[in-house]
């Protein structure tokens, strides 16, 4: 993933330098009338989730700022890889869109085929929002730290449940197993409703759950945090420890919700709509929608997101290949 890494730091510079790269070339052609019709906004997952949910927010006030219509296109199915290939292989005019969250860069390590190439046929625009990791027991499990539950799961066999084979919190319970020594048992859910529904309910001994589906259960006194994926620590968990914190590392990837263009999209085309949707997440509305949703707001410029796509991908490709994961 070496290779994976240079490409996206080289198009994080050529964006800040204005230098051409191979791969990454803009067309000469200024488009300083841009948007002079609709915009097509592509989600590849269904209507109602979180990711339609912040594109329909963002689409709104990019309508009201440019008086040109941002329709939402919800395009699911394979793992997000089909609304990914639409975007992809549109034409880089800057009225094709993409909503996309972290598993863009975790699918080329999972599959052994993709149609198209991550590092290659999307430009980067904004980073919306940052998304964590929560690793979760209900109350019926004995433990209110991290280190109780590890001591706890090599007594006993215990399991963990995720949103699916593949998702960032299989990913992660695959990597706290390999940390801790621990024989946890895998137990693949259909997103994260069902999930939620046996935690609450005690049906899975632990499970990796974002922040934005345990938002609304965070009082129901059913279940404890044990610890936070990411960097830092959020202000509404303020208590509730990181993994470094509590002795491991690797976890530190967030998750992400992010725009991109289709590759050779016009330079200016991708800065004007990175500079309009950091400003339109600033806006106090919008910024306290995210974090009600437990996200953390960010509206990055296309080289920083740029730059966090190399830095992730490696990280992502690392925890795959030492858990020996393979999607078919």
């Amino acid at each position: 993933m070496k290779a994976t890494r240079r490409n996206w730091l080289g198009q994080a510079a050529a964006l800040g330098s204005g230098v051409l790269l191979a791969g990454w070339q803009w067309p000469a052609l200024a488009q300083g009338n841009y948007p002079a019709r609709p915009i097509r906004m592509v989600v590849p997952y269904p209507a109602g989730g979180g990711t339609d949910t912040i594109a329909r927010m963002i689409g709104q006030r990019l309508t009201e700022a440019w008086g040109q219509p941002v329709v939402v296109d919800n395009k699911p199915g394979a793992s997000g890889m089909l609304g990914n290939d639409i975007v992809a292989k549109a034409p880089p005019d800057g009225y094709t869109v993409l909503l996309g969250i972290t598993a863009m860069i975790q699918s080329p390590s999972l599959y052994k085929r993709i149609p198209y190439d991550v590092t290659r046929d999307f430009a980067p625009v904004s980073l919306i929002a940052r998304s964590s990791d929560l690793f979760v027991v209900p109350n019926r499990v004995p433990a209110n730290t991290l280190a109780e539950f590890v001591a706890l799961a090599k007594s006993g066999k215990l399991s963990y449940g995720s949103y699916g084979n593949g998702t960032s919190s299989h990913l992660h319970g695959e990597l706290l197993k390999m940390q801790a020594g621990l024989e946890l048992t895998h137990i693949p859910y259909k997103g994260a409703a069902p999930l939620m529904s046996d935690v609450l309910g005690g049906q899975v001994d632990s499970a990796f759950v974002d922040v934005t589906s345990a938002n609304s259960h965070l009082n129901s006194g059913k279940f404890r945090i044990l610890a936070i994926t990411g960097t830092q620590r959020y202000k509404s968990l303020a208590a509730v420890p990181t993994f470094a914190e509590a002795g491991f590392a690797g976890f530190e990837p967030s998750g992400w919700f992010s725009v991109f263009l289709p590759a050779n999209t016009p330079r200016d085309v991708v800065n004007r709509l990175s500079t309009e949707i950091g400003r339109i997440v600033r806006l106090p509305e919008v910024s306290q929608k995210l974090s009600a949703m437990g996200l953390q707001p960010v509206g990055s410029s296309s080289e920083e997101l740029a730059a966090l796509v190399a830095t992730d991908t490696p990280k992502w490709a690392r925890i795959v290949r030492d858990a020996h994961i393979q999607l078919d």
